[in-house]
């Protein structure tokens, strides 16, 4: 098992460019290196890692002091919390010693061993003297030999494959929060997003049109291009696309999609904003701001209104019942109660003409049910949440005396 503290290569192999990073990296965070330590820790990684590690040091530290030895400590996997207080305490200094002592007692690789070849001795001769029963011996000897010559041979585990026990020993067992973050084709790592004027260009143009065919409206067009590109004064925001737009001579056509969109929205809801929100994935408030943007206030409030009217004035007591458990949908028209309040006058009506048929709450439901057309669970549904229910049972037990 290879050591983390464990030459990969020699520091003269190291590239300039990424050894001039770790410096530079290292003077930021508090612990400046020479060239010499830094080419030395940069040994212990494979060249697969320099890419890793330009990575690491193109950002801003996360903490304090980090030398070039906590570098590749934060690369396989170490906190850089954690790297910190080891630089600080010291632990860096004795692991590269430790490790200087290690590869000068590490005797030279053995050279391979050479593949054996298979033999095979001719048979013993027989001996002339022997009678029947010794031919008889020898022949059963000669099968035997045969047999463990062509059997396949087993092969122990050997040191060098393996490693000896003290490298087991002295490796540390990781817990699942310590372990090594994932490498190769594993590795996530964002792609570097593009300067704003990208998007300004002439060239920028097919960008925004491909986006903009697959956004309903300009805060999904925000977020699929803030993804790629960075705004004048960092994150791209919603002035800056704006800006974009009207640069490319877009922003009409993203105000028609917009416009359409929200007025289907509403019309396919059926009026409820919540809803409307959910389907073109926005919160209510940048709902509201886009309804205000496009000046669609009196539109949209014109298809609410309409829907309040068909809501309180449904003619068919089963739909009536129905709309009674959509308490969301009422609320979001801004007519729940005033619906409730008529529809308890309605039953009340309803129930005085066939209270002294019914013996109790579910008779009186399936009598209100069959002479109006209505599902009985819906009614006996209504008198609970409307509370009617108590009132007719004293009522019903009032008629039964």
């Amino acid at each position: 098992m290879n050591s983390p503290w464990q030459r990969r290569r020699q520091p003269d192999d190291v590239p300039t460019p990424v050894a001039v990073a770790v410096s530079d990296f290292c003077r930021r965070a508090k612990a400046p290196a020479p060239a010499p330590e830094v080419r030395e820790a940069l040994a212990l990684l494979a060249e697969a890692d320099d890419f890793r590690v330009r990575a690491l040091t193109d950002g801003e530290p996360e903490a304090s002091p980090l030398g070039p030895f906590a570098v590749v400590d934060i690369l396989n996997g170490t906190q850089a919390s954690v790297a910190a207080q080891r630089q600080a305490c010291g632990f860096y200094e004795v692991a590269r010693e430790l490790a200087h002592v290690r590869e000068q007692k590490t005797p030279p690789p053995a050279p391979a061993p050479a593949e054996p070849t298979l033999t095979f001795a001719p048979p013993p001769a027989a001996d002339a003297s022997a009678g029947k029963k010794g031919g008889k011996a020898a022949k059963e000897d000669l099968e035997a030999t045969v047999k463990e010559r062509i059997a396949p041979r087993k092969r122990a585990p050997t040191e060098d494959a393996l490693g000896s026990p003290a490298d087991f020993a002295e490796e540390p067992a990781l817990s699942r929060r310590d372990l090594p973050r994932p490498r190769g084709r594993f590795t996530r790592v964002e792609a570097p997003r593009a300067s704003f004027m990208e998007l300004t260009r002439l060239t920028g143009k097919p960008i925004v049109e491909a986006a903009m065919e697959a956004a309903d409206h300009r805060f999904a067009l925000l977020r699929a291009l803030s993804q790629r590109f960075n705004g004048a004064r960092g994150e791209l925001t919603q002035m800056d696309l704006e800006n974009v737009l009207r640069d490319h001579a877009l922003m009409d056509a993203m105000v028609e999609k917009e416009r359409r969109q929200v007025l289907d929205g509403f019309t396919t809801q059926r009026g409820a904003a919540g809803r409307v929100a959910w389907a073109l994935g926005l919160s209510p408030s940048e709902l509201q701001r886009l309804v205000s943007v496009l000046s669609l206030t009196e539109d949209v409030e014109a298809l609410r209104e309409r829907f309040r009217r068909e809501a309180l004035a449904a003619p068919h007591l089963t739909h009536r019942l129905d709309l009674l458990g959509r308490e969301k949908y009422l609320t979001d028209l801004g007519i729940q109660k005033k619906f409730a309040d008529t529809l308890r006058k309605e039953l009340e009506r309803l129930v005085g003409d066939v209270l002294h048929d019914a013996g109790d709450l579910h008779e009186l439901a399936d009598a209100v049910g069959r002479k109006h057309g209505a599902p009985s669970e819906l009614v006996l549904r209504a008198f609970e949440r409307l509370g009617l229910a108590d009132g007719l049972r004293k009522q019903l037990l009032a008629g039964s005396r």
